[in-house]
């Protein structure tokens, strides 16, 4: 069997490591998450938050494989979920998980289509924040839009941050009990305080940007702000860079890096050209 790097497209699993993982499913897994994976399994009675559906494809088919291995292996804690999913490497090896991960995908009602094996994104220097909130859980598995939290977007300037009550929507009871990463908001709530997440977009103060006019023009926000749903931890590459500069100014082309001037000014030219009223003139901008 291969075990792939993170990132890379598995090939369909061949039968025969389906059946090697249903074996360590039943031996390992099955106690918790029961014998068709629906999360009913003997053990699951004494859990404060029910095992996951495992079968349900809704949610399982956007989450990488990566994603799954790391909770195998490590347990629910690495991936922002609860430490009652112990970990398990001390008890598969690498192959073994994927032949587990094999049998899962093999489970899935509604089965998974090539097109959603998408794998996790990596941002270099993205930011602790003061929580674990994992974007593949959020906005990928459970498909929850990103205005949802970041409800400021359609209607202002800025995106805006999710509050602790908007936070607390969901998580008053979803993993209030056993996850630590939940019950830190529960303590921000306790003590009247905000979150303070650390931002990680920004342009320089001498620009302009109004969310609220991209949005009402359909602007999908992964186009500014990337794939942020197979982020678990958001990081940006973005802002102007002197080699780019460089670059332009001894006549090489290049693209210009996300978020700086010259990207801006290529997507309002290209969304022109397919007939939109993006403006040009500098004023819109700096004013």
């Amino acid at each position: 069997m291969v075990v792939l790097r993170p990132g890379a497209v598995a090939a369909p699993p061949a039968a025969r490591d389906i059946q090697q993982g249903k074996a360590l499913y039943d031996r390992q897994c099955a106690t918790c998450h029961g014998a068709s994976g629906r999360g009913d399994g003997p053990s699951a009675g004494g859990l404060a938050t029910k095992p996951a559906d495992l079968a349900d494809g809704r949610i399982m088919n956007p989450l990488p494989d990566e994603f799954l291995i790391n909770v195998i292996r490590r347990g629910g804690p690495a991936e922002g979920l609860a430490p009652t999913m112990p970990p398990f490497e001390k008890f598969l090896d690498p192959g073994q998980t994927a032949q587990v991960v094999a049998y899962l995908r093999s489970l899935a009602q509604p089965p998974r289509r090539p097109e959603q094996e998408q794998p996790l994104v990596h941002v270099a220097g993205a930011p602790r924040q003061p929580i674990f909130f994992n974007h593949v859980i959020h906005a990928s598995s459970f498909g929850i839009a990103c205005e949802y939290c970041h409800a400021d977007a359609r209607r202002s300037d800025f995106a805006g941050l999710p509050s602790v009550d908007r936070c607390l929507g969901c998580h008053k009871i979803i993993g209030a009990q056993d996850n630590p990463e939940i019950r830190k908001i529960h303590d921000y709530a306790g003590r009247a305080e905000a979150i303070p997440w650390v931002r990680v977009f920004r342009v320089p103060e001498f620009t302009y940007f109004p969310h609220k006019p991209h949005i009402r023009a359909r602007v999908a926000c992964q186009t500014c702000h990337g794939p942020v749903e197979r982020m678990r931890v958001v990081g940006a590459d973005t802002g102007p860079r002197l080699t780019n500069d460089l670059k332009r100014l001894v006549g090489l082309t290049s693209p210009a890096p996300p978020l700086s001037m010259g990207w801006c000014i290529d997507c309002h030219r290209a969304e022109n050209a397919k007939g939109a009223k993006a403006p040009l003139d500098c004023v819109t901008c700096h004013h």
